[in-house]
């Protein structure tokens, strides 16, 4: 997964993985590596019919444990209540039609339907079948009568299927899975507000191909979105121009993608939705100035054999600007990409920046230390005096940890 998916803070929790027969199911094998890495236990169920497409040793090697198969079949009585009593979140991927019929009919006639039906906690299904069948109405009607019941649901996508044949009905990207297993995770602690995030860096257009840029990745800035849409925050990402993947449709309507180029076009969006918001982010590195354009068309160097200079304009400053429109009730988190000489002097520049751009909380660090990278040093200090040095870690759990200290404000 990519940097800005992998948070830390689930280190101890259970996952119960429920395997369906269905020719996506090797695909799953992935997602209990990719949970295992970030320190959450697995167990897994795979029903008659997945193991005919993968075998229970895949889920073993990868340290998954433990694997159930039949009913009856192992020595413990009770393996179809084991994990309602031990895993927080049970995902079932991929889900089948007739699984999905089970569990909506309340049968238990098979491990898998007997372990979900005495599962009290969170249930993610992320379906994968042929389009006829998942558009056929008895399978819309059981989606129905499990999302009424509280079932997350997961895609399925759109596309092309191993029978060729082309509709809704592929497996879900394995992101998706993995961060609507972590939000099943997740204490929606942030449901009922909305969130604006910008992120990554601005391109000012000089001519028709050359811009005026920086090496902001947008990572931070993904951190902090997807971790507020994890713990139940609508979420409205304005994102520069960055290749990060982002939750999108088959993860539900709580998060908003809007994409911009320039400074001033980022400007304009987020000026737009800063009414409606709780609380506004702002990890951008928007460019302090563009140049002047050169006109239409591409520059040529026979114009400037002997060089040539370009002219600078300011641009808006996001940050300041929406600080001072902002209500009473919105709270405002700026960042600080200082190249300052030592800690102490970062934390001067982040004590002025907090002043000077009338936020609630700046987030400094050094640009040597986050600039391009999926990790990061700060030093953080809010508008009550609160004031904390954090040492290198991973930027999600930095995300993380700045959700809480907004919580906080």
């Amino acid at each position: 997964m990519e940097a800005h998916l992998r948070f830390h803070t689930f280190a101890g929790k259970r996952l119960h993985l429920g395997v369906c027969g269905s020719v996506a199911a090797f695909r799953t094998a992935e997602l209990v590596r990719r949970w295992r890495e970030i320190g959450l236990s697995v167990g897994a169920t795979l029903t008659k019919a997945a193991r005919n497409f993968i075998t229970p040793l895949t889920f073993e090697s990868l340290g998954a444990a433990p694997i159930y198969g039949d009913m009856f079949s192992g020595e413990a009585p009770f393996e179809h209540l084991e994990p309602g009593q031990t895993a927080h979140a049970l995902i079932i991927a991929p889900a089948s039609a007739d699984m999905l019929a089970r569990l909506a009919a309340g049968r238990a006639d098979d491990m898998l339907s007997a372990q979900a039906l005495a599962f009290d906690g969170p249930i993610v299904a992320a379906p994968a079948m042929n389009p006829r069948m998942w558009q056929n109405p008895a399978t819309q009607a059981n989606v129905d009568i499990l999302r009424d019941r509280g079932v997350f649901f997961v895609g399925p996508e759109k596309g092309k299927m191993a029978c060729n044949d082309e509709g809704p009905g592929r497996l879900a990207e394995l992101r998706a899975i993995w961060l609507a297993a972590l939000k099943a995770l997740t204490p929606q602690d942030m449901e009922g507000k909305k969130v604006l995030v910008t992120l990554g860096p601005t391109r000012e257009q000089w001519d028709d191909v050359r811009f005026w840029t920086n090496a902001s990745t947008g990572t931070m800035g993904a951190s902090l979105a997807v971790g507020a849409w994890l713990r139940g925050a609508e979420v409205h990402a304005v994102c520069g121009p960055v290749d990060l993947w982002l939750p999108g449709a088959s993860l539900g309507e709580d998060f908003h993608r809007h994409d911009t180029h320039r400074a001033k076009d980022m400007f304009e969006a987020a000026h737009d939705l800063w009414p409606d918001m709780d609380a506004g982010i702002f990890t951008a590195a928007v460019a302090d100035y563009s140049p002047e354009p050169y006109g239409r068309g591409k520059f040529k160097k026979e114009q400037a054999a002997q060089g040539f200079s370009l002219s600078f304009l300011p641009n808006m400053d996001i940050l300041r600007t929406l600080a001072e429109e902002r209500r009473d009730d919105q709270k405002v988190v700026g960042f600080a990409a200082e190249s300052a000489e030592s800690a102490d002097v970062l934390a001067h520049l982040v004590r002025r920046k907090l002043i000077s751009k009338s936020a609630d909380l700046i987030v400094g660090n050094q640009i040597s230390d986050g600039f391009g990278t999926a990790t990061n040093r700060i030093f953080a200090a809010d508008a009550r005096g609160r004031e904390e040095h954090w040492p290198l870690q991973p930027k999600p759990d930095i995300a993380w940890n700045i959700l809480n200290w907004l919580q906080s404000l």
